[in-house]
């Protein structure tokens, strides 16, 4: 047997579900991101100091190669019994650039490049020099933090100028390999390199700045730190014109639908951002409209409601006179005509509640019916066919004319399109004269489809036509009984009309200047 797992459970808007950044705010997000950028030219800054170490070891093996192929100059030399070594050392540093030492075996200085001729690099004394040399060694001094970088020890003139004092030379001096960096306090970096002389026991130290690197490296860090302080600023900027273009109307549409939420629609406008064409702008449109509707229909329910009230209370008032002259009366015609009206009334009052309480859940079931391809021939004819059966009063009668079969097909709910069609026809019948006819029609009308009643009653008056659609409106022909009617009947044909993307006119038709009948379209869009 085959175990499976149980389907996932998919919640709407879970695909839009934030997983961790939910506890940050919108600009907290826009700042990241850009940040982010930041972050990647910060390192390239910090890159630089790996940059600057790899520059420094490549010069210090060209120090070092030099510094050996100086020991074998001057051993050769003193091979040959060259009694001038200071013009030697001289020469070497001319050359090379760097200040050469010859130490003997006893570890005294024998020669000195700069005693015997003039310096070849210049150590620079920081207390002399500009304010911009003091704001690129405590850069230099920051992004070495930031890189972890190794310490170099200080470089400094020993007192005594032996051969003890340099490590390196004493490393010489027992055949190991004697090289160290040094920072002076320029923030240069000073190469010391030893090698032992072939053919002796003397030791030659050579010394070297490295100006050109420093200035290089520190050329390269401005630059990519004034790059970063734009591209900073540019961030920055961008991001309080995203937080102001995006976070603050979304923050504004927030506290309006609170505000609504709390019930004070009246006194809340939501901004509805015309200008804008993007998502945010049609969000605060929708928004907006979404308000102004549940307005509409806030408005409409309480309408709605003191409507009903006002409705119930002729009947009510009605039922109550009857029922206390009960007591009174004790004619029997009489009180059997109180029982009329007591049975009236009540009759009234069920017709009133069965009619209020199909308008009130007619707007919710049409929002949640699934619309289908309805034939509105067929459904028509069937209605026809009903109420023919059933029997119209007073000799009035039915004509129909059917389109062809499958030429009228709508969207729709069939039963509240057959009730929409039901009250236009009891409507007619209601106001035909005895033995007239009410002419149905349905016929296709372009991309849309016409339903048209016709009756030959006395029409509409003219100041009336506004309010028939309106609920509780009611205007009787001459001769029917007050009650009979709770005026909700057209009322439910526009709201059905209105659910089906559909319209609704009423006209009176008109023969020679006089009126001859009303007629009722609905319009409705065709399948």
């Amino acid at each position: 047997m085959r175990i499976g797992l149980p389907p996932r459970r998919v919640v709407p808007g879970d695909d839009l579900a934030l997983r961790w950044s939910n506890r940050f705010s919108l600009t907290h997000r826009i700042l990241a991101v850009n940040v982010f950028a930041l972050v990647m030219l910060a390192g390239v800054v910090v890159y630089l100091d790996s940059f600057r170490d790899r520059l420094l070891e490549e010069r210090s093996a060209k120090v070092m190669t030099s510094t050996r192929l100086m020991a074998e100059t001057v051993g050769a030399a003193i091979g040959r019994g060259e009694r001038n070594l200071s013009g030697v050392t001289v020469s070497l540093g001319e050359v090379t650039g760097a200040r050469v030492r010859l130490f003997d075996a006893s570890g005294r200085l024998a020669a000195d490049s700069w005693q015997a001729g003039p310096p070849t690099f210049e150590l620079r004394d920081p207390a002399t020099q500009p304010w911009r040399k003091h704001a690129a060694r405590f850069l230099d001094a920051v992004i070495e933090f930031f890189a972890a970088a190794e310490p170099y020890p200080a470089y400094a003139e020993p007192d005594l100028v032996r051969r003890d004092a340099w490590p390196e030379a004493v490393a010489a001096r027992q055949g190991k390999a004697g090289i160290v960096q040094r920072r002076a306090a320029d923030g240069t970096v000073i190469i010391s390199a030893a090698a032992p002389v072939s053919g002796s026991n003397w030791v030659l130290l050579t010394t070297s700045d490295t100006r050109d690197v420093t200035r290089v490296v520190r050329e390269e860090r401005l630059n990519s730190f004034l790059i970063f302080l734009g591209v900073l600023a540019l961030t920055l900027a961008l991001s309080l014109f995203l937080a102001r273009t995006i976070v603050r109307p979304l923050r504004r549409l927030a506290i309006a639908a609170q505000r609504v939420k709390l019930g004070r629609a009246r006194e809340v406008t939501v901004p509805r951002l015309p200008k804008r064409r993007d998502e945010i702008g049609m969000l605060a449109r929708a928004l907006s409209d979404m308000t102004l509707a549940v307005r509409q229909r806030t408005d409409a329910v309480e309408a709605f409601a003191a409507d009903v009230s006002h409705e119930l209370k002729n009947p009510l008032a009605s039922l109550r006179g009857a029922v206390e002259s009960m007591d009174m009366v004790k004619d029997p015609a009489l009180q059997a005509q109180l029982l009329d009206v007591i049975r009236d009334d009540v009759l009234r009052i069920d017709r009133l509640i069965t009619d209020i309480a199909e308008v009130s859940r007619l707007d919710a079931e049409l929002e949640r019916t699934r619309f289908e391809r309805i034939d509105m021939g067929q459904l028509l004819a069937a209605l026809v066919a009903q109420v023919e059966r059933s029997g119209l009063p007073r000799g009035v009668q039915l004509a129909y004319a059917r389109p062809e079969p499958g030429s009228a097909c709508v969207m729709g709910d069939g039963s509240r399109l057959a009730q929409l069609a039901r009250n236009l026809i009891d409507n007619a019948v209601s106001f035909s004269p005895d033995h007239g006819v009410v002419r149905l029609v349905v016929q296709p009308a372009g991309d849309r489809i016409v339903v048209r009643v016709d009756d030959d009653g006395p029409g509409i008056p003219p100041e009336n036509i506004a309010d028939i659609f309106k609920r509780f409106y009611s205007e009787r022909p001459d001769g029917e009984s007050f009650g009979k009617h709770s005026g909700l009947g057209l009322a439910i044909v526009a709201a059905v009309a209105r659910a089906h993307d559909g319209t609704i006119e009423v006209v009176n038709r008109n023969e020679d200047g006089r009126i001859t009948g009303a007629r009722f379209t609905v319009s409705v869009p065709a399948a």
